[in-house]
């Protein structure tokens, strides 16, 4: 059977049981699980991304991509985020050759910083903190040269003072490479699950997410480009500001409705990409997340809005990647992240 034959399901049903699951944000909880706390990933826009290669942090987001280049390599990576928020993640790889299957474990955290508790008349009453933490484990497996599957199961828990929120979530993920092409397709469903416990008794949804991404790596020319594809699940993200002032047009007295056009919105789903492999020691990344920039920019001052952009660094056996991502002028994110595979280390030469 032709490798797109296998892949073509499994597209497929990524997309058909997202469909049926449609989230998005303000109507799910867990929204942790959606930002890109790895530097790479960050300064390509902020989606997970196709390629397949030795990044244990790509195999984090999207299973599939797990691959025996990962084995035994640790990664660490740090976000300070906006308002003194902080993230960060810690993860492992090892590869099963009797198996040939790549298995990741990883923590990921947020700690939302320390909060005074007040009582009904406004004392203090001390102060406490909250924070949220995921705790992943992973399975990447090759089918054949070309079609990888990959599985993650997720624990979510998120603690306010002495109140705490519970869930499970899955990550369903395919990859199709073609080396001789410099083409690798990849399509996820990630955050599949449920609340097992809540704040209020109620059971609210998890930001369940369809993605698709493709990247082309130029064979005489040191450019891998890609596009992303964001909240397939979900056709329209347009979103409505409830305080818009609405205007009325002077001639007819009506109110003036702006069309939003198919193209629109069909940019919004976008995250074109681009890495600039100036050697096998030093890379250069841009994304630019539509979406993002229609969401946050300032009217009066959009600045840089939407885009994002990152280094990778390679110094002895140490990977270092760094990104910064523009929200409007009145934040910004910065990410490190840092990679090492204890083989290197062992054998004293790159693997």
């Amino acid at each position: 059977m032709h490798p797109l034959h296998r892949i073509l399901p499994t597209i497929s049903f990524v997309f058909t049981f997202a469909a049926a699951q449609a989230q998005l944000g303000g109507t799910s909880v867990f929204r942790v699980l959606d930002v890109p706390s790895s530097a790479r990933i960050s300064a390509l826009g902020g989606s997970p991304v196709a390629v397949y290669d030795n990044d244990i942090n790509l195999g984090l987001f999207n299973p599939a991509l797990l691959n025996a280049s990962m084995g035994k390599q640790a990664a660490l990576s740090w976000l300070p985020y906006i308002s003194g928020i902080n993230m960060g993640y810690a993860a492992y790889a090892h590869h099963l050759d009797s198996a040939r299957v790549t298995l990741s474990g990883g923590v990921q955290y947020v700690d939302y910083g320390t909060f005074t508790r007040r009582d009904e008349t406004g004392m203090d009453q001390g102060s406490f903190r909250s924070g949220e933490y995921v705790v992943q484990v992973g399975a990447g497996r090759a089918i054949d040269s070309v079609f990888s599957m990959g599985v993650n199961l997720k624990f979510i828990t998120s603690n306010i003072e002495a109140y705490t929120s519970t869930g499970w979530a899955a990550d369903i993920g395919g990859v199709f490479v073609k080396k001789a092409l410099g083409l690798t397709v990849g399509a996820t469903v990630r955050n599949i699950g449920f609340v097992a416990s809540s704040y209020t008794g109620t059971k609210e949804k998890l930001p369940l997410q369809a993605q698709l991404a493709a990247t082309y790596k130029f064979r005489h020319a040191p450019f891998r480009m890609g596009l992303s594809l964001d909240n397939l699940q979900q056709w329209d993200l347009t979103f409505h500001d409830p305080n818009t002032v609405q205007q009325i047009d002077p001639t007819t007295g009506e109110a003036v409705v702006k069309k939003v056009t198919t193209a629109h919105r069909a940019m919004l789903h976008a995250v074109p990409n681009v890495e600039i492999m100036l050697s096998q020691n030093f890379m250069l990344r841009f994304g630019y997340n539509f979406r993002r920039r229609q969401e946050l920019a300032m009217d009066a001052k959009p600045g840089l809005s939407g885009v994002s952009l990152g280094i990778g660094l390679r110094v002895s056996k140490l990977h270092i990647s760094y990104s910064y991502a523009q929200f409007n002028p009145a934040g910004a994110s910065n990410t490190f992240t840092l990679a090492m595979r204890f083989a290197e280390l062992k054998h004293g030469t790159a693997q």
